[in-house]
């Protein structure tokens, strides 16, 4: 099973989880967070990130969600990734870590389209459904 690692603005990701804890009436697996807070320095939190990341990676990857592109988060997020076995996608909501959970067994290639496509695919006008 592919690892899942969230790193976000503040409490962000650790509501996400908890959010889909509720929705699936358990903790998932191997998955965990890491909170940034605006007076943390991204090179003290690297090493904490990168044993984060060990924890939840049992030799089949890791797909880090972050939330803004381009943010501290996200820019920490960079520093883990080894393509085809670290990958990253931001832009993490709740639809896009529920299709994460769901399809983390498919593969790392098939994980990162579906989390993409739940994402995105979870945001639309409700008066047009």
């Amino acid at each position: 099973m592919i690892g899942l690692f969230l790193v976000t603005h503040t409490t962000y990701g650790e509501s996400l989880i908890q959010c889909a804890c509720h929705v699936l009436n358990q903790r998932p697996p191997q998955i965990a967070q890491l909170g940034i807070a605006m007076q943390d320095d991204p090179l003290d939190i690297l090493p904490l990130a990168r044993q984060l990341l060990g924890i939840v990676d049992n030799g089949k990857g890791v797909l880090v969600m972050t939330d803004v592109y381009g943010a501290t988060p996200s820019n920490i997020a960079m520093k883990l990734l080894e393509p085809g076995r670290i990958e990253g996608v931001a832009g993490v909501n709740l639809p896009m870590l529920l299709r994460a959970l769901t399809y983390r067994d498919k593969g790392m290639e098939t994980l990162l389209i579906r989390a993409r496509d739940g994402g995105r695919d979870g945001i639309f006008n409700m008066l047009d459904h």
